[in-house]
């Protein structure tokens, strides 16, 4: 049988819905290697609409089924995992990080290219994580629930990364859906800044996130 990878490709991208994903959705190892530029340059350009600058050093990456796969997929690649065993664990790491169609879920990086700013920042900004805020027009703010895999603090520091989940009431859900306004922002004493609204263009990628 001969294998279209352009096809699979564009079916994948395509079917971007809350379901988890499982071992038929993904390419081989072999089918990768054939679509992985076309299809890496489409999961790019569909990051371009997930993502949120807050202040100049904090972003939020909003994933999906179809960033967790590009991320599933680099990883088998990496790995050369082909058995079905490991298949399966890297489907357990990273399904959880889908959208269940009532949240948004996003990785949550603080970046600073100075390495001794890093550290610096990080050392006072324990517990930012759990600052981070979504708020839809007429709505109080949701606080982000962080990092529900494992703590990433330490009595030192806070991670570079974390993992969110913006969980929605269905009165929210149906105002964003609706149309209204999305904003976005961290309430900290090391940090404060926020973005409100967000752009359109990600308003309307976090709302295909909802059923």
């Amino acid at each position: 049988m001969v294998f279209n990878a352009g096809k699979k490709m564009e079916n994948t991208i395509e079917n971007t819905d809350m379901q988890k994903l499982t071992r038929d959705e993904l390419f081989s190892l072999e089918q990768y290697a054939e679509a992985r530029s076309e299809f890496r340059s489409r999961v790019m350009a569909h990051k371009k609409n997930r993502n949120v600058q807050i202040g100049e050093h904090a972003t939020l990456y909003f994933e999906d089924k179809l960033t967790m796969q590009y991320q599933i997929q680099e990883m088998l690649r990496i790995e050369r995992v082909f058995e079905a065993d490991g298949i399966n664990e890297e489907l357990n790491v990273y399904n959880p990080l889908i959208p269940d169609g009532d949240n948004w879920k996003a990785t949550f990086m603080i970046e600073y290219t100075d390495v001794e700013r890093r550290k610096e920042a990080l050392a006072k900004m324990i517990g930012v994580e759990k600052r981070v805020w979504a708020k839809v027009d007429g709505f109080d703010h949701v606080w982000a629930i962080a990092d529900e895999d494992l703590e990433r603090d330490t009595e030192e520091k806070t991670s570079s990364v974390h993992f969110l989940r913006f969980q929605l009431t269905p009165e929210i859900v149906l105002a964003v859906k609706n149309g209204a306004n999305i904003g976005m922002g961290i309430e900290h004493e090391a940090y404060c800044h926020q973005v409100d609204p967000i752009p359109s263009n990600i308003k309307d990628s976090l709302l295909a996130d909802l059923d």
